[in-house]
C-alpha cells in the first residue's frame, strides 16, 4: 500500500513536486505503476504535477440541466419538507440513511467488509482490507497516537491512527459521527484495526463545476438581523440604492434575518424592536424597497422564529405577510438552482462544533471548515453537540447533490475560498459588534456582500461600509 511519503518521494527524484490531490488519488488507486505513467505525461517545462497530468484524467459535469423553472427552481428544502419526530426509530432511520448514502460515495473507491464478519473470520488477519463506518469516538491515546471507534451496521471496532504516519494529521480532524472508510490490517487477535489511509466520501477530483448558458448575476448576504441596535441601517441603504441601479437577478438570504426575542439572556437590553412580528414587518418593508425585478431567497436562522433544530422550517406565513410576492420562503437548509447553479444555502450553526472539534480552527477562517463539510459531504456530522438535529426517515444535512456554492453565514466574518470547484461563501453580517462578541473577542466584518457571476462563477466582494 502507498503511503503519501513514498508517492511525493518517487517525484522528488525527477524534480518534480506535486500537488497533494495528486498524492491523495495515487494512494486511493494503491497502483504503483501509476506514477510512471503520471511522470511520463508531464510536459518538459512543467514544475509542479497537477491532476491534469494524470493519464485519461478528465473533469465531469453533468452537462445541460433541464429545468421546471428555468430561472430558479428549488432543488432541496422547499417549504412544508421538513417533519417532525414521530418515534425514536426515526433516529435509527437517520444515521442507516446517512450511512448508506455516504458509504456509497466511499465504496467506489474501495471494497469494505462488514466489520462483525472481520472480526470474526481469521483469514483476514494481519491482511491489508477496508472498512466504512460511522466515527463514534475519537481521541488521542497516552502515546500520542489517535484511537477511533468505527461502528458499521454489524459491529464496532478500535482504529489506530499512528502519529509518525501521514493519515494521522487527517485523524485529527475527525469528528463524531461522520462517515469515513479506513483501509489497514486487521491485528491478530482480531480486536485492532491498523489504519493505513482515511477515506472520506468527498467530492470527486473528477467533479466540473456546472456553468449558466447566459448571463446572471446573484448576490449572497445574510445575518441581517433587523430589530437588534447594532443593525447597521445606514449601510443597509447604501446596499439598497446599490441594488437598485445593479443588473442582479437573485438575492439569496442565508437567515437570521431578524434579532429575534429571547434569543439569549437580557436580549431585550439590546433590541431596538421588541416585538416579533414589528421586527419581521420592518425586514418586509425593507425588501419592498428592492426592485420587484430580484427574485429573493430567504432561509431561516437560529435568531428566526422557527424551530432550533436542523432543518429548520421556512418562514412562516403569519410572520412573512408583509414580504414582496418575489420572495421564495425556504427551508434551512435548501438547494436552490439559479439558471441552472446550484447554490446550497446552509446558515452554519455548525461551524460553531466545528470549531470545538477541529484542532487550530478559528472564527476568522471558516473556508476550511465548509471545506470540511464538502470532504465529509455532510452539514452538520455530529449529533448532541450545539447545534440542534431533528432526525428524520431521511438526512436532509447530507449535500447531495454537490453544488457549484456554498452558502453559510452565522458567525458574522466573511471568508470565501474554492475547494475542488465548489465556491465556499460565509457572507458575514449586516450586523456591528455585539457584547456578546466582544466578550469572546469576535470582530465581525458587517455590511459586505458576494456578487456572483451566474455564466463564468467568478465573484466580488462588494462593501458598502
Amino acid at each position: 500500500m502507498l503511503d503519501a511519503a513514498t508517492i511525493v518521494q518517487r517525484f522528488l527524484q525527477t524534480r518534480l513536486q506535486v500537488h497533494p490531490e495528486v498524492v491523495r488519488y495515487i494512494a486511493e488507486k494503491d497502483d504503483p505503476g501509476l506514477i510512471d505513467r503520471i511522470i511520463a505525461n508531464v510536459p518538459g517545462d512543467a514544475v509542479v504535477v497537477s491532476v491534469r497530468h494524470i493519464p485519461g484524467f478528465y473533469q465531469d459535469r453533468d452537462g445541460s440541466r433541464f429545468l421546471t423553472d428555468p430561472e430558479c427552481e428549488v432543488i432541496k428544502g422547499a417549504a412544508g419538507t421538513s417533519r417532525t419526530i414521530a418515534s425514536i426509530s426515526d433516529y435509527i432511520s437517520y444515521f442507516r440513511d446517512r450511512y448508506q448514502r455516504l458509504g456509497e460515495c466511499i465504496r467506489a473507491r474501495t471494497a469494505p467488509m462488514p466489520i462483525e464478519a472481520l472480526k470474526k473470520a481469521s483469514r483476514y488477519r494481519q491482511e491489508a482490507c477496508s472498512i466504512i463506518g460511522l466515527v463514534v469516538e475519537s481521541r488521542t491515546t497516552a502515546n500520542g497516537h489517535r484511537m477511533v471507534e468505527v461502528e458499521d451496521l454489524t459491529s464496532s471496532i478500535q482504529v489506530l491512527f499512528h502519529k509518525d504516519r501521514p493519515q494521522f494529521a487527517e485523524a485529527e480532524t475527525l469528528v463524531p459521527d461522520e462517515v469515513i472508510g479506513v483501509r489497514g490490517t486487521l491485528s491478530g487477535d482480531g480486536r485492532l484495526f491498523f489504519a493505513e489511509q482515511l477515506l472520506r466520501p468527498d467530492v470527486p477530483l473528477t467533479h466540473a463545476p456546472f456553468r449558466s448558458e447566459r448571463p446572471g448575476q446573484a448576490v449572497l448576504i445574510s445575518d441581517v438581523h433587523v430589530g437588534s441596535n447594532t443593525f447597521l441601517e445606514d449601510t443597509w441603504t447604501r446596499f439598497a440604492d446599490w441594488l437598485s441601479d445593479s443588473d442582479v437577478s437573485y438575492l439569496l438570504v442565508a437567515g437570521d434575518l431578524v434579532d429575534g426575542i429571547g434569543v439569549y439572556p437580557n436580549q431585550d437590553q439590546e433590541l431596538t424592536i421588541r416585538n416579533i412580528y414589528e421586527q419581521y414587518e420592518v425586514f418586509g418593508s425593507m425588501l419592498r424597497d428592492l426592485p420587484s425585478r430580484i427574485k429573493i431567497i430567504i432561509s431561516p436562522g437560529n435568531h428566526d422564529v422557527v424551530r432550533q433544530a436542523e432543518p429548520q422550517p421556512a418562514i412562516p406565513p403569519e410572520f412573512s405577510a408583509s414580504f414582496p410576492k418575489n420572495c421564495i420562503l425556504v427551508e434551512n437548509p435548501a438547494m436552490v438552482s439559479l439558471q441552472g447553479v446550484r447554490v446550497l444555502m446552509y446558515h452554519g450553526r455548525s461551524l460553531d462544533d466545528f470549531i470545538s472539534l477541529i484542532p487550530g480552527s478559528t472564527y476568522e477562517k471558516s473556508a476550511p471548515l465548509m471545506a470540511g463539510m464538502l470532504q465529509r459531504r455532510h452539514l452538520a456530522p455530529t449529533y448532541g453537540k450545539r447545534t440542534p438535529i431533528a432526525a428524520g426517515k431521511e438526512d436532509h444535512l447530507v449535500i447531495d447533490p454537490i453544488p457549484e456554492v456554498l452558502h453559510t453565514g452565522h458567525i458574522h466574518i466573511m471568508d470565501v475560498s474554492d475547494y475542488r470547484g465548489v465556491l465556499c461563501v460565509n457572507s458575514g453580517t449586516w450586523q456591528a459588534q455585539t457584547s456578546f462578541q466582544k466578550q469572546m473577542n469576535i470582530t465581525p466584518t458587517p455590511s459586505r456582500a458576494v456578487l456572483l457571476d451566474l455564466q463564468t462563477l467568478g465573484y466580488r466582494v462588494l462593501d458598502f461600509n
